[in-house]
């Protein structure tokens, strides 16, 4: 590997970089047949997360809905993490059929450059290929990313996910956001109060209604089905969409798929 080369830092999964072909199970592009490049790290650390191999490392202090399960253990950063060039990235996602691309993580705009440079080489390999980011809306774009990217699920983090609002909360990428035709808002929503932190958010920074998609948190199909009926309700009053996690409902909570 060439040290010139931009390096990716991928999430491992039994041993292997977290590339898998699947389809969108969320938000405005939920059923489209896509190829997922999960990218390690994050500048988050939401405590209901389920890619904590991710961020939740050993010797860090921060709390998972997990530290209660019999025998969890933070995870060995070394182990969790797989450097990749940009190239070998391209050649993993150039072996699957589908030209609409997931970049997910983890946080990946945390990786633009390298971001960039694999963009770059699966579209001289193919003009028809399609990106989307999957961002917790903390980080601005840089241009060469933004020329890339067709599209933004911005996740923004409420107070359910136990971050403190100085890091959750960017109102100047909020607002750049807001105004980006390519950009379309997912909030994770656990119980009836976290609306009206939705709708504060909606106000503040002038989010049209029809850009926001509300999702129940859960990783289990038992957990989707009791907020289920109730935030559809919610979608249907104010005029958001709601989305549900098609990949729980076919596969459960298994990773990779």
């Amino acid at each position: 590997m060439s040290i010139s080369q931009p390096i990716l830092k991928l999430a491992r999964l039994n041993g292997q970089p977290e590339i898998f072909y699947s389809i969108q199970g969320e938000g405005k592009s939920a059923g489209v047949p896509s190829v997922f490049v999960r990218t390690s790290l994050c500048n988050l650390h939401c405590i209901w997360c389920d890619t904590d191999y991710t961020w939740n490392w050993e010797g860090t202090p921060f709390v998972h809905v997990n530290d209660a399960r019999p025998g969890y253990q933070k995870f060995d950063k070394k182990a969790w993490i797989a450097r990749c060039s940009a190239a070998e990235v391209a050649e993993r996602v150039l072996a699957y059929p589908a030209r609409n691309v997931v970049l997910t993580g983890g946080e990946p705009m945390m990786q633009q450059p390298a971001l960039v440079e694999l963009m770059r080489l699966l579209r001289q390999h193919d003009p028809a290929y399609r990106f989307e980011v999957e961002t917790n809306g903390t980080l601005l774009p840089q241009p060469d990313f933004e020329a890339f990217i067709d599209q933004y699920n911005v996740s923004p983090k409420l107070a359910n996910s136990n971050n403190p609002e100085r890091l959750r909360e960017r109102p100047a990428v909020y607002r750049h956001f807001a105004q980006n035709p390519k950009a379309w808002f997912k909030f994770v929503v656990t119980q009836a109060e976290d609306l009206a932190e939705v709708l504060r958010l909606q106000e503040r920074y002038y989010i049209a209604a029809e850009k926001i998609w509300l999702m129940p948190e859960g990783n289990t199909r038992q957990a989707l089905a009791r907020r289920r009926r109730w935030l559809v309700e919610v979608c249907k009053a104010h005029g958001f969409r709601y989305t549900d996690r098609l990949h729980v409902q076919i596969w459960g909570s298994r990773k990779g798929v």
